[in-house]
Parts: structure tokens; C-alpha cells; sequence
């Protein structure tokens, strides 16, 4: 198989992905959500010879929630969850005066890394609600979109019906979606002669994507099996919505249990886990939990 980068991208082209939020805090659901756009890109990026850059890109306090913690300490945690992990952390936004809107992020990576492919990362609550954003729009005019549809139940934090999100540019939805609304979720109908089922659509460069020929069931995606035939007229992202179940984790929650009185206590940690109220300490990376607890974090001691 020929191996070669294809005159697509240049050789020294990476592709780099961002998984963006407040982070407040971290916790297991964000880390599947990018390892699993990491484990699919992997593949490809190694196919190209092309590096990948998967990260976490904490925002700076949002317009839309004034109780968000010093950002030293949404970084510390971060680096603590994704220690021993692949995923990187960008500061991009984390040192800016707030407001700071998604779109004049990707503005600032497209001319950082011009010939890089860029994707953002993010739930279908956010894309559905994409057209509500400063020029939200107008996102795949820089980046393709990965888009998870479909989050699997997570006990023990049942989070309530609706699909809420810490704020409206935070990625991971908190309340399970059954497949039937999923389906029936409306997104901008300006951005759905946008969407591929193929993700390697993603790795190329957005104003020449390609089309590849159809593949047999169960084959590995391979861009090289491909028939480059350039799209008509495409200058913008591609969105792939991504079916893998994402659990479904709320930080509001998480803020709230520990802000309860228990957390004064002087029970162990093995106490507070096997504890119903207090079982979601098992949905944070063991290093975030005594850092929170460490630095009293959420008015926990």
C-alpha cells in the first residue's frame, strides 16, 4: 500500500483536534469523549505520515456563568487527568479576558497552523444550538466539526431531563438522549449539506476535501483506497457525527455534591465512594478528587 502523503496536505501538515469547555471541573466523561477522537484519528494521522494533536481547550470564564474557578486551577486539574494520557491542553482562551467566543478561537488556530486541518470537538446539543452563537455559522468556514449524537446513561449522577450544558459553548451534554430524539434533534439546516459518515473527510484541508469511493463493509478507513474527486464548490467543514456513546457526566452535579456537608467530615475516601450520595467521586480521575479536596475547591474540605 502506498504510503506516501497524498498531495492533499503537505507533508509537514498535522491534524489537530479541540475538545472545548470550562472544565469546571474535569471529569471522566470529557477524557472518553477526546480519547475517542484521538483512537479514530490515530489510524488516519499514521496512514498521511501526519502528526495529531488532541486537546483540551479550557475556556476563560464565560460570559454565561460568573461562578467558574481561578483558571490555575482548572489547568492543574487538567494536567492531572490527562497525565499519562496522549491529550494535550491548549491556553488559547484560558488567559483571556472574558468574553471569549469560540469563533475568534478558530480564527486565531487557522492562522496559527494554516496548513494543519483543524476540527473542533462537541455534543450535538451544542451543534443543534450552533446558529445561537456569535457567528456559530460560521465555525466549518475554519474547522470541520466531530460531533457525538448519541450518550449512554451514567449512575450513579442522574442529571435531569432536559440537555443542559455547563454553558452554551461547553461540549458534554448532562442528560441521557434516547436514540429516537437524537434522530429528531433539528441543527441548522444551513449546515447539513455538510455532514460525512466518513471521519478521514476531516483530516483534509477545507477548501480541497475529497470524496472517497464507497468501502466494503468492515474495511479499515483508508484515505490511500480513495479516489481523490474534489468536492463541488466546497469551502467549508465537514461534520461527522460520531455514534459512540458518550457518558453522560454533569460538573454542575458534581459542584454540588461537593459542596455537601460529608465532604466536612472525616470519613475516608473509600467511605465517600461507597456512600449513595456521594458515589459520583468515581466519575473524576482519582488525582482531581484530592486536588479538589486538597485545595477546597467547591466549598469541599
Amino acid at each position: 500500500m502506498n504510503t506516501q502523503p497524498t498531495s492533499a496536505h503537505p507533508a509537514t501538515s498535522a491534524i489537530r483536534a479541540y475538545l472545548g469547555g470550562s472544565f469546571n471541573p474535569v471529569h471522566n466523561g470529557h477524557i472518553q469523549m477526546a480519547m475517542q477522537v484521538y483512537n479514530k484519528l490515530l489510524p488516519i494521522a499514521k496512514e498521511e505520515q501526519r502528526s495529531l494533536y488532541v486537546s483540551l481547550l479550557p475556556n476563560a470564564r464565560s460570559p454565561f456563568k460568573q461562578k467558574t474557578i481561578a483558571p490555575e486551577h482548572r489547568l492543574a486539574m487538567l494536567k492531572l487527568a490527562t497525565k499519562d494520557t496522549p491529550l494535550q491542553i491548549s491556553e488559547l482562551e484560558l488567559w483571556q479576558s472574558p468574553p471569549v467566543y469560540s469563533i475568534d478561537s478558530v480564527r486565531k488556530l487557522k492562522q496559527h497552523y494554516p496548513n494543519d486541518s483543524l476540527i473542533f470537538i462537541m455534543g450535538m446539543d451544542s451543534l443543534s444550538s450552533l446558529d445561537k452563537w456569535k457567528d456559530g455559522l460560521k465555525l466549518t468556514d475554519y474547522v470541520h466539526l466531530w460531533v457525538f449524537e448519541r450518550f449512554a446513561n451514567t449512575n450513579p449522577v442522574q442529571a435531569d431531563q432536559s440537555v443542559v450544558t455547563n454553558t452554551p459553548e461547553t461540549q458534554v451534554p448532562v442528560s441521557q438522549v434516547p436514540d429516537s430524539q437524537v434522530a429528531s434533534i433539528q441543527m441548522p439546516i444551513e449546515l447539513k449539506k455538510q455532514i460525512t459518515d466518513i471521519p478521514a473527510n476531516l483530516t483534509q484541508p477545507i477548501n480541497t476535501l475529497f470524496l472517497p469511493v464507497k468501502q466494503a463493509p468492515n474495511q479499515p478507513l483508508s484515505i490511500q483506497q480513495t479516489n481523490p474527486q474534489p468536492l463541488n464548490n466546497e469551502r467549508q467543514g465537514r461534520i461527522y457525527l460520531d455514534p459512540y456513546p458518550i457518558a453522560t457526566i454533569s460538573s454542575t452535579l458534581i459542584r454540588k455534591q461537593l459542596s455537601q456537608p460529608l465532604f466536612n467530615t472525616k470519613l475516608t475516601s473509600t467511605e465517600l465512594i461507597s456512600n449513595p450520595s456521594t458515589a459520583f467521586i468515581k466519575l473524576l480521575n482519582p488525582a482531581v478528587y484530592r486536588y479538589i479536596i486538597a485545595h477546597q475547591l467547591y466549598s469541599a474540605a
